[in-house]
């Protein structure tokens, strides 16, 4: 059961993660979080990196989806002026936006990854649905309400998973 919150791979940011590499592993969608994934909770808009990551998965023709258990209002701000499409209060980790997120990719869940900030809602969610999943070190070190509870119980799992010599972790400083 424990093996459901442990990623596949962990990186420090999605600016890391390459289209090339994910090529080679056969991946041609991502289904990503919004929140502390892409940005800071609280930023509106991407940032000028970000941009240029949308742009090389674009070229590299890998679609990008944003699944968020944010607001309608929130995830269209971010996703509508960089034409990306998006699921808003997915109930992550609950499977039934994954499955949406693959259908609208029109993509096999072996050609999909999740990639997000948080053990509990993307990796766990990932992981059930049977796709590949990258955790990122969480962009701001501050988070809205609910996840700030879902962190106190993340902390227990990182421990837990770094005693064990199964995950390395960073905090933000």
């Amino acid at each position: 059961m424990l093996k459901l919150f442990l990623p596949n791979e962990q990186v420090r940011s999605v600016l890391e993660i390459q289209p090339e590499r994910l090529k080679q592993k056969g991946i041609k969608a991502i289904i990503t979080d919004l929140d502390n994934t892409l940005v800071a909770w609280d930023r509106p808009d991407a940032t000028p990196e970000l941009l240029i990551w949308f742009q090389k998965m674009r070229e590299a023709g890998i679609k990008v989806l944003i699944v968020s258990n944010n607001n309608q209002k929130r995830v269209s701000t971010f996703s509508t002026p960089l034409d990306l499409p998006f699921i808003f209060e997915a109930r992550k980790p609950m499977g039934r936006a994954f499955r949406k997120a693959i259908k609208l990719l029109n993509v096999r869940k072996e050609e999909t990854v999740v990639i997000g900030d948080q053990l509990l809602t993307d990796v766990f969610g990932g992981n059930r649905s049977g796709i590949y999943t990258i955790l990122v070190i969480p962009i701001a070190a501050t988070d809205g309400f609910w996840t700030r509870i879902n962190r106190k119980i993340e902390r227990r799992l990182m421990t837990f998973f770094q005693r064990k010599g199964m995950i390395q972790w960073e905090e933000r400083n």
